[in-house]
């Protein structure tokens, strides 16, 4: 008898077959191909009636990246930035009464506050701690606003940035995309895209972040931290947010799996190589948003509904939350 190549479901009281092995999945007993070894360690591919388990999202997408229970509470100093997503977070976090920015946002001239949903990219984050701690700022203009106007680097906001990290317990950093633009003189690169009135095509140029560019950005900063608030919880996320363009040659949907793919395999390796640092850790909400939730986007396809940026809040709550 030919071993079938495909799980299937099978009644619980079947023979077993030599050369399957056999395992459960939502309340079914399947079977899968035995011929090749699977390692010490297998978690299968959920199917649809999985989605429904009441543990669904931490069994198929929180397993191996969640902590083991919530410990974060309303006495840690949190910093979260990064991607239009990370404003979610702050919002939720803060309507739930814990620390953002000490209770301060409002007295804090500090990038990562003002400008913090804008620094969307790993070298933007890169260099608030490089500026914060080891005083290497940008050699060029790079840094702008919303509304494309610079945003300046003076000494009292550098000491502002330099206090808020030094004083954070828990970091939360939203990612958000690989193409950037950066100057060509200098190779500082810009947190958004280029203001139209200071543009130059001799000044400037675009390109998009590889993974290993984006896995040196955030390594550099984990020993930032680990330098100057060793025993800080860093909590790392890739924001389901896809580009709104590219700037490329393509189709802006296969764009944007490049530009996501670039980081998320940073981020992996990033986990896989700092595996012993027991304070840091990936927040699936990329995956949450993008493979096991339906539907989960607005009618422009690319902002989480409010009820989708509840479940993943939720699920971040539940096991990340005291």
């Amino acid at each position: 008898m030919k071993a079938p190549t495909k799980d299937f479901v099978v009644p619980d009281d079947a023979k077993e077959v030599p050369g399957l092995i056999y395992y459960n999945m939502a309340g079914k007993k399947r079977r899968a191909h035995a011929t090749w070894y699977r390692g010490e360690t297998t978690n299968f591919h959920p199917v649809r009636d999985s989605l429904s388990e009441p543990d669904a999202v931490e069994r198929y997408v929180g397993h191996g990246w969640l902590p083991g229970a919530p410990f974060i509470n309303r006495e840690h100093y949190i910093t979260a930035f990064g991607s239009c997503f990370a404003s979610e977070v702050t919002k939720f976090l803060q309507a739930a009464g814990y620390r953002v920015f000490g209770d301060k946002t409002s007295n804090l001239d500090a990038h990562v506050v003002r400008s913090g949903e804008g620094i969307v990219n790993s070298a933007a984050l890169r260099q608030q701690f490089e500026w914060a701690f080891h005083d290497q700022g940008p050699k060029s203009s790079v840094w702008h606003d919303r509304d494309g106007a610079f945003a300046g680097a003076t000494e009292d906001m550098k000491e502002t940035t330099r206090q808020i990290f030094a004083e954070t317990d828990v970091f939360i950093f939203t990612l958000g995309l690989s193409e950037v633009w950066y100057d060509k003189s200098t190779g500082d690169i810009f947190w958004k895209a280029i203001p139209k009135a200071v543009f130059d095509p001799d000044k400037h140029g675009f390109k998009v972040l590889t993974v290993e560019e984006n896995k040196t950005n955030l390594r550099s900063v984990l020993q930032i931290i680990r330098e100057y608030r060793p025993s800080a919880t860093v909590v790392i996320t890739l924001s389901p947010v896809p580009l709104a363009a590219t700037f490329r040659p393509v189709s802006c949907i296969t764009a944007n799996c490049v530009s996501k793919a670039s980081l998320r395999v940073a981020i992996d390796e990033l986990m896989r190589e700092f595996v012993d640092d027991r304070n840091l850790y990936y927040f699936p909400s990329y995956e949450i948003v993008t493979a096991f939730l339906e539907d989960a986007y607005g009618v422009d396809l690319r902002h989480p509904r409010p009820e989708t940026i509840d479940f993943v809040m939720q699920t971040f709550k539940r096991s990340f939350l005291c």
